[in-house]
């Protein structure tokens, strides 16, 4: 008896408690893929992807502000790691099925539940992972960014209407894609390191300018095919690093034979 008085003793000392701030918007943003679920189930299908677009922003938040104001905490992490399985894994892969794979039948629905695995494994992956990495890279297509090319992809075809192609086949392949990209080896750069208050080149305020003014003058439009850019943008450098022509090693000097010593 004393014994398990001591360790339960132990065990309130270990969990003091938890950070509130962080932990609520994470609970947010878990609200937000719950809602797209409910949102999906009610074929209002748009605000759903909206919804996942939500959930991505306050999911940017929780680690930031938790960073920024010293609250960091084990409990956060896996609590961040469960809700992002639901915003980004289970609320985009029942949009999808409703949406665009349920005519595919037994195809359709293992074609979502691909993508909710892929997705739980990329998570797992990312936590054992984490320290270990440089964190200018991801290693493998992030969840939440796989989340997005589903959300913006069908404000994309709401918006184009009648001018949009046949979603179906495009729609299933794209799934099996984004599935293998998670679990993949892939790089892909993370965004985390971008020095916002150093000087950079003229050219590249230029050009976030002229991205931020086609964002917000077609947000519906511009958003799927940017993010099809940022999808395609790990393997292609993947493929130029390889293609790449390398240097051939220098061979080693040999060093001269010594002269023999003598008259």
């Amino acid at each position: 008896m004393a014994f398990r008085r001591r360790r339960k003793k132990r065990d309130r000392r270990r969990f003091r408690g938890v950070y509130l701030l962080p932990n609520l918007i994470t609970t947010a943003s878990l609200f937000a893929g719950f809602y797209a679920i409910v949102a999906a189930m009610d074929g209002r299908f748009l605000a759903a992807a909206w919804a996942i677009f939500v959930a991505l922003i306050l999911d940017g938040l929780d680690g930031r502000i938790a960073r920024m104001t010293h609250s960091t905490s084990s409990f956060g992490v896996q609590y961040d790691s469960l809700a992002d399985l639901v915003a980004f894994g289970v609320a985009p892969a029942l949009l999808v099925y409703l949406w665009a794979l349920k005519p595919f039948k037994q195809f359709g629905w293992v074609a979502a539940f691909l993508f909710v695995v892929c997705g739980a494994l990329r998570l797992a992956r990312f936590n054992v992972q984490s320290g270990s990495m440089d964190p200018r890279y991801f290693n493998g297509f992030p969840i939440p960014a796989a989340a997005m090319v589903i959300g913006t992809a069908i404000a994309f075809y709401y918006q184009i209407g009648e001018w949009a192609p046949e979603k179906d086949k495009y729609i299933l392949v794209m799934i099996y894609v984004l599935s293998f990209l998670m679990v993949s080896n892939i790089k892909y750069f993370s965004f985390k390191k971008v020095e916002l208050f150093k000087r950079h080149p003229f050219q590249t305020l230029v050009a976030a300018v002229l991205l931020f003014v086609a964002v917000a003058a077609a947000p519906e439009l511009m958003g799927f095919p940017i993010m099809c850019v940022y999808m395609s943008s790990g393997p292609l450098s993947t493929y130029l690093f390889y293609r790449s022509p390398r240097l051939p090693e220098k061979p080693e000097e040999e060093s001269p034979a010594p002269r023999p010593l003598g008259p």
